[in-house]
C-alpha cells in the first residue's frame, strides 16, 4: 500500500496531536511541512504543556519539514495579496503554494481556505 501524502497546515497538525476523530484517518500518511508550521505547532505546545512538549512536537515532526524555495515563496506572497481580506497566515500561504507546487492536498479546517482548489476541508 502506498501512503497518500498531504500537507499539513498547522491547524491539522495540532488536531492530529489532539487526536482529534476528524483526523485519525490522517495519521498514517505521509505528512509534509514547513518549517514555519513546525514553529508554530511547537509554539501552541509550548504555550498549553511547557518546553518539553514543544521539544517532542519537534522531534516527532521535524523529518516532516520540506524546503521552500523563492518560486513558492512569491507565489504565497500572491495569494496573501489576493486573499488579504480573508486574514491568511504567511506560514499557511507558503504551505499552501508547496502543497499546490508538490501537487500534493493541502490539509487544513482552517475556513478561510475551505473553498480553495487542491484543499481537503476537515473540521
Amino acid at each position: 500500500m502506498v501512503l497518500r501524502e498531504y500537507f499539513f497546515d498547522s491547524y491539522a497538525l495540532v488536531e492530529l496531536g489532539k487526536s482529534n476523530p476528524a483526523y485519525i484517518k490522517y495519521a498514517d500518511c505521509f505528512i509534509s511541512i514547513t518549517q514555519f508550521n513546525l514553529i508554530e505547532v511547537m509554539y501552541s505546545a509550548f504555550q498549553e504543556w511547557g518546553e518539553g512538549k514543544a521539544k517532542e512536537v519537534y522531534s516527532k515532526f521535524k523529518e516532516c519539514v520540506v524546503e521552500v524555495d523563492e518560486g513558492v515563496i512569491l507565489k504565497a506572497l500572491h495569494l496573501k495579496q489576493k486573499y488579504k481580506k480573508r486574514n491568511l497566515s504567511y506560514a499557511d500561504c507558503i504551505g499552501y503554494a508547496l502543497a499546490k507546487s508538490k501537487g500534493i492536498p493541502f490539509l487544513t479546517g482552517d475556513k478561510e481556505f475551505e473553498k480553495l482548489d487542491n484543499v481537503e476541508f476537515v473540521k
